[in-house]
């Protein structure tokens, strides 16, 4: 007989049940007819003695329906019981809710906000990876796959003409394209959105037959869902929201994305969507001791090409937990990354209760390529320059300055004195503060070798204090950065930013962004393709098919 305990108490053939969601009924099974007592038999005492055990587990189980809470907050359910709830009420649990939502959402569900909102994130992403395509990192990855892989032309990578790859490799240069030089957007709680996301939903495209291309429309709520679901997934944690110090987000929430975007391309079912998500959980998550070197831009080609192979896999039928987005205690699933995970059902739009999240929080979008704390500092420092040398060109001689202190959050992996290469440079307070003071901006030029020995630079980076006020967490939706430089003269001047043009709070203008992007994809494309990816992404809502996106990135 197939049993399962749920309580500990004396066994018995008649086990309760205990929904996802909350305790909803009690279900006893009764024995099959052919071993019923008849009406008129009186009971043995051993019979008696298994009325009893019944009557106290109903008992019990009748208690239990008033005190449980949902069942996140249940403590200590047997394993065999989260094999019972597997197989009663999967319709009940945060993980089905997920999946439901990939599978069922709808276009008209975007609403223009969101569709305005992604658009730009499109643009920005395919252009911070074009230009991305420049780097040696790139170059690396793109010859490990050429070298160690046999061909398959299929998916096209970012500014290579006639460079194609298999879908999950392309996904995964050119996620570590988006990555290289940590130009991509950034979301709070902290994590780089689209680029674990879009160069799988590309690679994935270019893989569909010419008759079957998805539309602009459902190409742009793939992306979406993709990006909804990170952001769903790091709300459900208070640590997600601070500057991370155990492993990179987009490995995590990066992967459930990619495979969420990609589950939802491929019209898997309810049920997939939901193995998807599963599978890419066991796919998931790098440490922060990889930040800040030629590593990390590998996180994001990873979380893209691991979530597609994630969708593909469960379209073929393979099965993962359940229960991997629910938090039973000591059956850990995503809340393996985050111990303060406490998850709620996702919900439809059509039942009046969901709101997609970039509606409400627009994305971060960096002027120049380095950690998104950096532009604090830059912001500050750089307004110091204009009182130094006015609002012309010039740089600050480091004869004039004796002392400079940033008052920054505390975080190890982005306080780097002297940075020696071009991925700790973009991960130092020091150098980011310096590099603004010196020059009144930070480009992508100011992570050149040659920019990271000039002598100035070095001279004003061994004048550098830090402090870490009580007041300033590392948190992105409310640090600030402070900079104050003491000069030769006893004279002090401070630079203080709260909000960093680019940030959420304070986005960048369109034409703003679009000039970033001519700046980054005209390093590699003609101007005419780059000018055509603009209007063919800004129509993507309205276009057919998305032939004509794919066609303009190499």
């Amino acid at each position: 007989m197939d049993m399962a305990l749920l309580l500990a108490l004396p066994c018995s053939s008649q086990p309760s049940v205990i929904a996802l969601d909350y305790i909803k009924q009690v279900s006893i099974r009764k024995a099959p007819p052919s071993f019923q007592q008849p009406v008129d038999c009186k009971p043995t005492a051993s019979e008696r003695k298994k009325k009893e055990e019944q009557q106290l587990t109903e008992a019990m189980i009748s208690k239990l329906q008033k005190t449980i809470r949902p069942v996140w907050a249940v403590r200590g359910l047997h394993e065999s019981a989260v094999k019972v709830l597997k197989r009663l009420a999967p319709e009940d649990t945060v993980t089905a809710s997920f999946g439901k939502f990939i599978s069922e959402v709808k276009p008209q569900h975007l609403s223009s906000v969101v569709l305005h909102r992604s658009k730009r994130m499109v643009l920005d992403s395919i252009g911070v990876g074009v230009i991305g395509s420049t780097t040696d990192v790139f170059e690396l990855a793109l010859q490990h796959c050429q070298h160690m892989y046999a061909p398959d032309d299929i998916s096209s990578v970012y500014g290579r003409r006639g460079t194609r790859l298999s879908p999950t490799l392309a996904a995964f240069v050119n996620g570590v394209a988006t990555h290289s030089m940590d130009f991509d957007d950034t979301w709070h709680p902290a994590t780089h959105p689209s680029g674990a996301v879009l160069p799988a939903v590309l690679a994935l495209s270019d893989m569909m037959s010419a008759n079957s291309k998805p539309s602009g429309l459902d190409f742009l709520l793939a992306f979406n869902i993709g990006v909804e679901i990170q952001g769903r997934l790091m709300r459900f944690s208070n640590e997600a929201h601070n500057i991370p110090k155990r492993f990179h987000p987009p490995t995590v929430v990066g992967t459930m994305g990619s495979a969420a975007a990609c589950a939802r391309l491929l019209s898997l079912s309810p049920s997939q969507c939901s193995h998807a998500l599963a599978i890419a959980t066991s796919l998931s998550g790098a440490p922060m001791a990889n930040a800040a070197t030629q590593s990390k831009p590998l996180h994001i080609g990873n979380a893209a090409r691991l979530g597609l192979e994630a969708a593909v896999l469960a379209s073929k039928g393979l099965e993962a937990s359940s229960l991997v987005l629910d938090a039973v205690t000591g059956v850990a699933g995503f809340n393996a990354f985050y111990e303060d995970y406490v998850p709620q059902p996702l919900e439809l739009p059509n039942d009046g209760g969901h709101t997609f999240l970039l509606e409400e929080q627009d994305m971060g979008f960096k002027r120049f390529p380095a950690h998104l704390g950096m532009h604090w500092v830059a912001d500050a420092a750089a307004s110091i320059h204009k009182i130094l040398v006015g609002f012309g060109p010039g740089t600050v001689s480091p004869a004039q300055v004796q002392d400079i202190l940033l008052r920054v959050p505390k975080s190890k992996y982005i306080n780097r004195p002297f940075p020696e290469s071009e991925h700790e440079a973009r991960h130092s307070f020091q150098f980011n503060a310096c590099s603004a003071l010196l020059d009144g901006e930070v480009t992508v030029q100011s992570f050149t070798p040659a920019a990271l020995r000039r002598p100035d630079l070095l001279a004003l980076l061994s004048r550098v204090r830090m402090e870490h006020p009580q007041d300033n967490p590392a948190n992105f939706n409310s640090m600030y950065g402070e900079v104050q430089v003491t000069l030769v003269g006893g004279d002090i001047l401070k630079g203080h930013c709260d909000t960093f043009y680019g940030h959420w709070r304070n986005p960048l203008t369109n034409e703003s962004l679009r000039k970033k992007f001519r700046n980054n994809a005209g390093a590699v494309l003609p101007s005419e393709k780059v000018e055509m990816l603009i209007d063919v992404v800004d129509e993507l809502d309205r276009l057919g098919d998305c032939r004509a996106l794919l066609s303009l990135l190499q």
